[in-house]
């Protein structure tokens, strides 16, 4: 007995010794990941004389982010933008800390999100390598990628080595400019129903209406990637529609908080309304997928995804091919519905604060419809559309921050960027710098781009609303016609100018939106005159 009671001592020893040896080896494996690994990283970029402000354990420089979007110097240029905006400072109210980063460190520094350290890019020939580069090994970081994989899944735009390759060789087909020419009458057909909305709105107000127009630009690009890329209408997909927004405000509420090491896993009340969310989305998706008639899906975007996927040739199970059906919907969904209406939102508050630039491309419209009916030709010659499109893109960009993570080691003009490292390139600071754009960078003038992008700025490349390089986005084609021909009638029906109700915030939500929302008063055209 007394030999049975030493043995299961002994057993039980050897299981304590077992659990405190994995234990130990689990806290030695998260202090490498946690501490160790993001400190070996920042001594590298050290090394290169690349500073930046210390990070915190586990936070890294959240905290200071957050904190700098409450600082006076943030307060103070939202006052000075509040009303019908004379400047268009977005970094000084949405990138307070990064400019006095850049300030402290210079035009290379680091900072760090939880423990992913983060290289922070303004130098000119370093920018130029990094967007050319077209090696796989420079990818879309991780963390971004974790960022938005509950909106966007494995999809096009969140997709890295030749799983990238193989779904932009399928889907860039469709959204080249000889397949967009062809979406000229589906996207004005779009226009059209908006415009009889507003002019219904306009009449039960008895000939002038306030109305806050975001919403309703979010419907038109809704009809038109529902009807161009899947051949439905947004009314059938108006729930699918509000639960990507809803899960797009959700994850925008985490914010830097997904810098947090392990924060994306614990059912907190954003992730639970997330993860919620994220299944009806996939029901939705599949219920879309059930009662479209495969017969006709060779005439859409969905159809080419399909296809693509029973084509791969890595011979996917019939889960395999579902799932990457539905992260290439849930990408373009996105993509397409939310941008398009947002950069649509700011050219019309642009154009209602700055009446004289209305007026001279109104003229340019209705001077070349005269002429001949609107269509793919004649928006290539609405030169003074192009002019303020380009103009609103520069300041206001859908997206904020272009980043990049390398895979393996690398160089950029001298620069070695070590294994791991994120680098950021803030869009919205290169569009606004002086020493690019001149002095009036800050300003709204649409003149800049009287001769193209290469005569608007000393560096052309560093204007980039919709990425550059290899990554450039797909949809630029199809964004760029939705607008003109958006706006283009808008101009030939409406005059507006900014609401007294209008509140001039941009926020970051992911993309680089309204705050408030826009408001104008808008009469017709006639009335007007």
């Amino acid at each position: 007995m007394t030999f049975l009671v030493m043995e299961k001592h002994f057993l039980l020893q050897i299981i304590v010794s077992i659990a405190l040896a994995s234990i130990l080896a689990l806290i030695f494996r998260l202090y490498k990941a946690l501490v160790v690994a993001p400190r070996l990283l920042r001594h590298a970029l050290k090394q290169q004389g690349v500073g930046g402000p210390p990070p915190s354990f586990l936070l890294g420089n959240i905290i200071d982010i957050k904190n700098s979007r409450a600082s006076p110097a943030a307060a103070a240029a939202v006052a000075a933008a509040a009303g019908s905006p004379a400047s268009h400072n977005c970094e000084a109210i949405l990138f307070s800390a990064f400019n006095e980063w850049r300030q402290l460190y210079g035009d290379m520094f680091m900072f760090s999100l939880g423990n992913t350290p983060v290289l922070v890019v303004n130098k000119y020939d370093v920018i130029k390598e990094v967007i050319t580069c077209t090696s796989l090994d420079l990818v879309k970081p991780s963390f971004p990628g974790l960022d938005l994989e509950a909106l966007l899944g494995n999809g096009i735009v969140t997709a890295n080595g030749n799983s990238w390759a193989y779904q932009r060789k399928i889907l860039a087909p469709e959204l080249f400019i000889d397949k967009v020419k062809g979406m000229t009458n589906l996207i004005e057909q779009s226009t059209l129903m908006l415009i009889e909305s507003w002019k219904g709105l306009i009449e039960a107000e008895g000939g002038k209406a306030d109305i806050k127009i975001d919403d309703y630009l979010k419907k038109f690009s809704g009809e038109v990637i529902s009807r161009a890329c899947f051949g439905s209408s947004y009314a059938e997909g108006e729930q699918l529609f509000q639960k990507l927004a809803a899960l797009q405000q959700i994850t925008a509420k985490k914010g830097f908080s997904l810098g947090i090491p392990g924060m994306r896993h614990v059912p907190t009340k954003h992730n639970r309304s997330s993860w919620r969310l994220q299944r009806d989305i996939r029901e939705l998706i599949l219920a879309l997928l059930k009662q479209k008639n495969e017969e006709n899906m060779d005439k859409n975007m969905l159809g080419m995804i399909l296809k693509g996927a029973a084509e791969s040739n890595s011979k996917p199970s019939p889960d395999a091919i579902t799932k990457f059906t539905i992260d290439n919907c849930k990408s373009i969904y996105f993509a397409g519905f939310e941008t398009t209406a947002i950069v649509a939102s700011w050219c019309l508050m642009l154009l209602a604060s700055n009446p004289e630039w209305q007026h001279r491309v109104r003229e340019e419209v209705v001077g070349i419809c005269r002429r001949k009916p609107l269509d793919f030709d004649s928006l290539r010659h609405m030169k003074q559309l192009t002019m303020v499109i380009n103009e609103s893109l520069r300041l206001y960009p859908p997206v904020g921050v272009l980043a990049r993570e390398a895979v393996k080691e690398m160089e950029f003009s001298g620069t070695r960027i070590p294994k791991g490292v994120t680098i950021w390139i803030l869009i919205i600071t290169l569009h606004t710098d002086p020493d690019i754009w001149g002095p009036d960078s800050y300003q709204f003038k649409p003149e800049r781009f009287a001769n193209g992008t290469a005569g608007a700025c000393k560096l052309p490349h560093l204007f980039m609303p919709f990425g550059f390089g290899p990554r450039i986005c797909l949809g630029l084609n199809l964004a760029m016609l939705e607008l003109k021909i958006l706006v283009a009638h808008i101009l030939s029906n409406f005059s507006f100018s900014l609401s007294p109700n209008y509140v001039h915030a941009p926020a970051m939500n992911l993309v680089m939106e309204p705050g408030n929302g826009v408001r104008l008063v808008i009469q017709n055209l006639d009335a007007a005159s």
